[in-house]
């Protein structure tokens, strides 16, 4: 594994800050300092000679210390079904069931087919770099959303008398839906800034 350069270094500074406002922004515990970590503070952490597993992250959920998930940035610039065994079969062992991928490259067929194959036990998301160098919530268009929880979900389906399916959509595959996580089934709030009511809220399905 050789020593990173100056340019991946400055990509993987970038990817990792906003990796922590993602799990932030999921419910899991992240600490201010971590969000906030200039590059020289990044450096000082990971020191110059820094390997891409160094990064690896684990990270519990603010109100439930056993739902934990873990951030693993693999080495090489294809990740194949080769590397992600040992992964997985970590995850087992130390049962924990999510984890993000932080990869180079978009996975090869098999690796995605290794994915669905494991989806039952464990749930594997993947995220290219270059998905990660700037946070998508920071874009100018893009309001507040609120991914809701099993309870506020039934309670706004009786509240309005609908159902699920009656809702507008978001597709799985939104940028916005994978940086939260979502899942198919699960229903977000969207906040809008209205000239007139102040906010304007509505409500989408995610399918």
């Amino acid at each position: 594994m050789s020593t990173l350069s100056e340019d991946e270094v400055t990509i993987l500074y970038k990817v990792r800050k906003t990796v922590m406002e993602m799990l932030n922004d999921r419910g899991y515990l992240v600490e201010e300092f971590e969000i906030k970590m200039s590059k020289q503070e990044f450096l000082h952490k990971y020191g110059v000679n820094m390997k891409r597993g160094d990064l690896e992250i684990l990270k519990a959920r603010r109100n439930d210390d056993e739902s934990k998930i873990y951030v693993f940035f693999p080495d090489g610039a294809k990740v194949g079904v080769k590397e992600m065994r040992p992964y997985a079969e970590r995850l087992r062992q130390e049962d924990v069931s999510q984890a993000i991928f932080v990869v180079k490259q978009k996975l090869t067929p098999k690796s995605d087919q290794f994915i669905s194959e494991v989806s039952t036990m464990l749930n594997l998301e993947v995220f290219q770099e270059a998905e990660l160098m700037v946070n998508v919530k920071d874009h100018a268009i893009v309001p507040e959303h609120q991914p809701l929880t099993k309870e506020e979900k039934k309670s706004l389906l009786e509240q309005y008398t609908v159902k699920e399916s009656q809702l507008p959509r978001i597709q799985i595959t939104d940028p916005i839906a994978r940086y939260y996580g979502l899942k198919r089934g699960q229903v977000v709030k969207i906040i809008r800034p209205s000239e007139t009511a102040g906010r304007y809220v509505t409500y989408r399905y995610v399918v």
